[in-house]
């Protein structure tokens, strides 16, 4: 492997796997125009987010096959929901980030989704969120982040009845109690971002499609925070036409009604056809991003994923998402492939505007390839266009990154003071993105070691 490509995975393989230790061998912080001490971390003010654009007829489809199907495929008989203000705790090794990212998440749900919730210091809640180790929440379930589980309201209840059917969503008639699990000690953004879809799961739906690009409820992960589409489909989930126990049949006759009532601007426009996610191309992606698999097992899995949804013409968050795994898999093996991968991705995202947070995380990939080569403009160019983008979605790890691209591109250009300001916001944005100084030096170092100057 030549030094381009190791330099060029070493921010693949981090956006891969969150953040990497710093290498014992890492030059000093100074030597790579790093700050001593890290500023205050930035946090994001509570904000309302924008209304679906999609047509109604589009969203009914998903909201139906979203609330009637399990993740893994088995569907769901009946729908289920709180009935009555719900209650909302907070238990175990807290962290200090966690209850006011809550706060203004319970305050969306009351404003966007018309939902009665609310914090409670109570030793019983309708939904108990528990804060637990990583290492112990990975040994009982190594590929979930964080998770929700249904009938029960804490950590030793979960290892007692974790392989029965009393944890079996499909077994509810009605939602009563239910616990969500975070990690206790990861970045303050994880935690929020699994309080928003965990919470958002215990409340409503259960599955997640690939095909959305609006929306939480894709296993891409891009999206950091619900959006208007999350909160529209929450709304609906707790309309009063709808009751705990309706079929799906029942439901699909009533929301043609509900979504003209609470979404009126979606009644213009045709549904655009849209098949269903295969079952192998979703297996072809759980190999390509998994670390189970051999490296040439994941990207021959990738390459699958590309090909199935180019002969199932997908063009957006599927056929996008294909090509991104497979440039990140590429980049250590075939950097000029990876590249190609890459600027494929971002065409695939850029012909919507619903997909530009996608594209801002393809940007990263396509900016690195470029301060590797020492294009400072082009870096600039790349990195301006998703700074905004990031922060509007309110991802701390992706705008920090873009930020520490932009310090490192100006610092090329001979713009010191104008890099040093860059770079010091990026580490206050770090430090709410990535956690531990030590994540962030880490990040920072890999971002310049990439810069040919240094």
């Amino acid at each position: 492997m030549n030094r381009l490509a190791r330099r060029l995975m070493a921010i693949s393989v981090a956006f891969m796997t969150g953040c990497t230790p710093v290498p014992q061998s890492a030059p000093p912080a100074r030597a790579l125009g790093m700050a001593d001490t890290l500023p205050p971390m930035r946090t994001f003010a509570a904000q309302r987010s924008a209304r679906p654009t999609r047509p109604n007829a589009e969203i009914a489809q998903d909201f139906l096959d979203l609330s009637f199907r399990m993740e893994s495929g088995r569907p769901i008989a009946r729908m289920t929901r709180f009935e009555g203000p719900i209650s909302v705790r907070v238990t175990g090794a807290v962290p200090a980030s966690m209850v006011p990212d809550l706060r203004n998440l319970l305050g969306r749900f009351r404003s966007e989704a018309g939902i009665d919730i609310f914090m409670t210091g109570a030793p019983t809640a309708s939904i108990t969120i528990e804060a637990v180790p990583r290492a112990e929440l990975q040994r009982a379930v190594p590929r979930a982040a964080c998770f929700v589980v249904p009938r029960i309201s804490s950590w030793e209840e979960f290892k007692q009845v974790r392989r029965t059917p009393q944890v079996d969503w499909t077994t509810l008639q009605r939602r009563d109690r239910a616990v969500v699990f975070v990690p206790a000690d990861v970045a303050p953004q994880e935690i929020r971002d699994c309080l928003h879809e965990e919470i958002a799961q215990a409340l409503g739906p259960l599955n997640d499609l690939y095909r959305l690009p609006d929306s939480v409820f894709n296993d891409d992960n891009i999206h950091a925070v619900l959006t208007g589409f999350d909160m529209l489909i929450l709304r609906a989930y707790y309309a009063e036409e709808l009751r705990n126990g309706m079929s799906r049949g029942e439901v699909a006759t009533r929301l043609p009604a509900i979504l003209a009532r609470l979404n009126p601007g979606g009644q213009s426009g045709p549904a655009a056809p849209r098949n269903d996610t295969t079952r192998n191309w979703i297996v072809a992606m759980e190999t390509a991003l998994s670390s189970g698999a051999t490296p040439n097992r994941r990207r021959e899995a990738a390459r699958e994923a590309i090909t199935l949804a180019q002969t199932f013409r997908w063009d957006g968050t599927r056929d996008g998402f294909a090509h991104y795994a497979y440039g990140r898999l590429q980049v250590g093996y075939n950097p000029d492939l990876a590249l190609a991968s890459f600027q494929a991705a971002q065409n695939a995202y850029g012909r919507s505007p619903l997909t530009q947070i996608h594209s801002a995380h393809v940007a990263v990939q396509i900016a690195a390839f470029a301060l590797a080569a020492g294009d400072a403009d082009s870096v600039l160019s790349i990195v301006d266009r998703a700074i905004p983008v990031a922060a509007a979605h309110q991802n701390a790890a992706l705008l920090a990154t873009l930020m520490m691209f932009r310090a490192e591109a100006l610092e090329m250009t001979g713009r010191y003071s104008e890099a040093e300001a860059v770079r010091l916001d990026s580490l206050a944005w770090a430090r709410y993105g990535f956690g531990s100084e030590r994540n962030v030096r880490a990040r920072q170092r890999e971002i310049a070691g990439l810069n040919p100057t240094k």
